[in-house]
């Protein structure tokens, strides 16, 4: 039987670890962390639960600042209904001349919203992101009747 002793370990072959440690310590010390998000908080926890097998290609995504078609389509459907709610928030204040404007933007805005709620809805992966088309005759006489009340 021999008798087997480790070799010490050699002065210029640092182990892996010692290395990064030090490449984190200097970074560390270069105030290289500093300007981190959440530094110094409990990182936020990210439901995912919902993507399902998804999950992992939505975060990074996320995390290359861009979403799948159909939520860039649902922020312009937002951004339209954002305008047709200021559209009729601004009518009672109205003139006669804006009135007309109020009529005719209202009506490129529905159309411009339908085209878009039409390919969200084609576009979503599951009917829960699926939006009902706007009536036009509906919105027409909230606007009159938003109108009327100034």
């Amino acid at each position: 039987m021999t008798d087997r002793t480790p070799l010490p370990p050699n002065p210029f072959k640092p182990a892996r670890e010692k290395l990064i440690d030090r490449q984190i310590r200097e970074a560390m010390s270069a105030g290289k962390f500093d300007d981190l998000p959440h530094r110094g908080e409990r990182l936020p926890i990210v439901d995912d639960s919902a993507a399902g097998d998804w999950a992992l290609a939505y975060r990074m995504l996320k995390g290359a600042s861009f979403a799948p078609p159909w939520i860039e389509t649902d922020k312009e459907v937002r951004a339209l209904l954002a305008r047709r709610d200021a559209i009729l928030e601004r009518a009672p204040r109205s003139s006669d001349i804006g009135r007309r404007r109020d009529e005719r933007e209202l009506r490129e805005v529905v159309t411009a919203a339908n085209a878009a709620i039409f390919r969200l809805n084609h576009e979503a992966p599951t009917a829960a992101q699926h939006r009902r088309l706007l009536d036009l005759d509906a919105e027409l006489t909230a606007l009159a009747a938003a109108h009327a009340s100034g």
